[in-house]
């Protein structure tokens, strides 16, 4: 019988009767027949190709399509489809999403269950909410996300490589506004109440002191990740858990709060949202969830604890700082404050804070320079406060004037505010942080810093009346303000001054025609005119006010080349025991050959006494510039103790650096008043 598999090139015959093939036909009808089996599954192959294999992309495009998530794409990630399809739910999620979410939840602590379905359930839900507008869907969203991130027991987490994690924290976070989001205003109400959910309920609960900070109370929540920033050079943001909200923070009504005045009523303090869910797969499997809302307002760097372990809680100090400022009537103020009342009401001398009193911390005060504001130092303050070396050691403080009136008036009121506030925070005397003060000033604001560190004797009054203040013919009221005005002493806490672009020589704008045109326009005020005006009339001989001019300068004369009163400022040192530093602008950077900024000379800018002085190539307007923020930084971390002197620029040969004692303590009388 023959072989079937037609070894040894034998091929059975057919037997059929009275059909013989020959044996040649047979061996060529085989090969015939072989040849065209091959040629089809060439034919077969060729029209498929390989199954399964791989192609060279473009890096990028891979990594996107592997990161992809629904918040940065709007669509599912690669692990939510891998879930979905292990389960069978990929062709549901397509046609019936609502359906696959439910189907989903039911294999939960199945044994084809893993933590990634909670990870999937969580996206699915998310992009399910957004296209539905469901408050359940994205309460539940950021429930399926806390019990990713945080199961019992603690040891399941997530891996802190896995892409997953940074992705589910932030579902968490974005859910968790939505879901407390009111449709018409857009602000977020955290209020307690049972909400239903794909899985069930959610019972939400509020923190007793939920609403209370310190002594103030927060309101109208606002949410701040969703919006974007202009205005600021940096944008900072603490990745963590929580939604990131502003809040404005109001007094309590019956609470005498020692800074309560001082915060700005437009001010709106960063709040981190936090639902949080003890045993949180537990409770989701039981169909009945149990959550409470904490809110942690104040700067970056807080953390909580969940699990045993410390979290940090996401922040948006950035976008919080611009939504107060987009809010604030800071801005029409420059020109008001210039004019004082010609464009509206004069305005009262301010000492805004960036934050409530805090035991411990040191005071740094922003002077601005004139027709300017508090808003200027926006970015020198984004940077500053969201340094942990500098928040962490410093608060900041800012002095709003009418840049119009005399710079000896606007400095008396510097040091008024600072006098009391001081007195106020700290009467035993008991926290030496306060006593380690850094004021710093732009341009004008620069001469008022300046006062607040020398010990002037007679020599501004010198330029104002040939007679002593005791003799020349005033009412006590009048007399006691231009005592306190013009005979200025060091204040004891004051630690340190810095002078940013500040005319200590005077700024030639002041010299132009249109400036005299200006000038005309300024209003005094009221205290400071009657004053002046009585002491022209009732002492002609005596008076040599305005630099001869026989009438009341403005803080446009104050800074005019030549000005009497200028040149006793600029020749009075800085107090012993007060550290000077002073940084000044100069367009293209070389100070050389007249250089300046446009309204300040290289000359006029430069004083002698001063610690370091280090020379930027910028504008007037310099509180913006990275390296002026960086120098100050070095002045502040150089004051707190941080680094030690080495780390300064050179010093100018006129001005080493040396220890200065301590000033004896002064205090302004009670009868000093705006």
């Amino acid at each position: 019988m023959h072989d079937e598999s037609g070894r040894g090139n034998r091929l059975a015959t057919s037997r059929v009767p009275g059909a013989t093939l020959p044996r040649r036909n047979a061996v060529a009808s085989s090969r015939r027949l072989r040849a065209s089996v091959a040629a089809v599954l060439l034919v077969a192959t060729a029209g498929c190709g390989v199954p399964i294999g791989v192609k060279r992309s473009n890096p990028q495009v891979v990594h996107q399509r592997l990161t992809a998530d629904v918040l940065s794409s709007g669509q599912l990630s690669v692990p939510t489809w891998n879930r979905l399809r292990a389960h069978g739910l990929d062709e549901t999620w397509e046609k019936d999403p609502e359906r696959a979410i439910r189907l989903l939840q039911g294999v939960l602590g199945g044994l084809n269950s893993s933590s990634g379905d909670w990870f999937a359930l969580a996206e699915t839900s998310f992009l399910f909410a957004q296209k539905k507008r469901d408050r359940g869907y994205f309460l539940a969203a950021a429930i399926y996300a806390w019990a990713y991130l945080f199961p019992e027991p603690p040891g399941e987490g997530p891996n802190p490589f896995d892409q997953r994690l940074r992705t589910a924290a932030d579902i968490y976070n974005r859910g968790l506004t939505e879901a407390f989001e009111v449709a018409r205003s857009g602000d977020v109400a955290v209020e307690p109440g049972v909400t239903r959910t794909p899985f069930g309920t959610v019972n939400v609960q509020l923190s007793r002191d939920v609403s209370a900070w310190q002594d103030r109370t927060l309101s109208g929540f606002v949410p701040v990740a969703e919006l974007e920033v202009f205005g600021l050079r940096n944008r900072y943001r603490q990745p963590g858990i929580g939604a990131p909200l502003a809040a404005s923070a109001n007094a309590l009504p019956d609470t005498a709060s020692k800074s309560a005045d001082h915060l700005d009523v437009q001010e709106k303090v960063s709040v981190t949202a936090l639902l949080k869910v003890d045993r949180p797969r537990t409770q989701v499997l039981s169909g009945r969830v149990e959550a409470l809302v904490q809110l942690y307002p104040g700067r970056v760097g807080h953390t909580v604890e969940i699990g045993g372990q410390q979290v940090p809680l996401e922040a948006e100090p950035t976008a919080a700082l611009a939504a107060t400022l987009a809010e604030s009537p800071i801005w029409e103020r420059e020109i008001k404050g210039f004019f004082f009342d010609l464009v509206g009401a004069s305005l009262t001398p301010n000492l805004l804070f960036s934050e409530p009193y805090e035991r411990g911390k040191i005071p740094v005060v922003l002077v601005h320079g004139t027709a300017s504001s508090s808003g200027r130092w926006a970015d020198m303050l984004n940077d500053l406060s969201n340094d942990h070396a500098v928040s962490d050691r410093y608060t900041f403080w800012m002095f709003t004037y009418d840049t119009g009136a005399p710079v000896a008036y606007s400095a008396m009121l510097l040091r008024k505010a600072l006098t009391e506030v001081v007195a106020k925070l700290d009467p035993r005397d008991t926290d030496p942080a306060l006593h380690e003060m850094v004021v710093i000033g732009h341009s004008q604001g620069g001469l008022l810093t300046k006062m607040t560190a020398v010990d002037s004797g007679d020599a501004f009054w010198r330029q104002v009346s040939s007679k002593s203040i005791d003799d020349v013919n005033l009412s006590k009221e009048d007399r006691d303000l231009l005592r306190y005005m013009m005979f200025v002493k060091p204040l004891p806490f004051v630690r340190r001054v810095v002078f940013l672009a500040t005319p200590h020589g005077g700024s030639y704008l002041t010299l132009f025609s249109v400036t005299g045109w200006l000038r005309s326009f300024i209003k005094l005020p009221s205290r400071i005119l009657k004053a002046g005006t009585t002491l022209l009339t009732l002492n002609p001989d005596a008076v040599r006010m305005g630099g001869g001019t026989g009438r009341i300068p403005t803080a446009l004369d104050n800074m005019t080349p030549g000005n009497p009163f200028l040149r006793a400022l600029h020749d009075t040192p800085v107090a012993p025991g007060v550290s000077a530093h002073s940084v000044i602008a100069v367009q293209g950077g070389n100070p050389a050959g007249g250089g300046g900024d446009g309204v300040v000379k290289y000359e006029s800018a430069h004083v002698d006494g001063v610690e370091s002085e280090v020379v930027v190539d910028s504008s007037h307007s310099l509180q913006s510039n990275p390296f002026v923020i960086s120098e100050v930084r070095r002045i502040l971390l150089l004051n707190a103790g941080v680094i030690g002197a080495e780390s300064a620029p050179p010093a100018s040969p006129a001005a080493p650096s040396r220890a200065r004692p301590l000033p004896e303590p002064i205090s302004l009388p009670a009868a000093e008043a705006n």
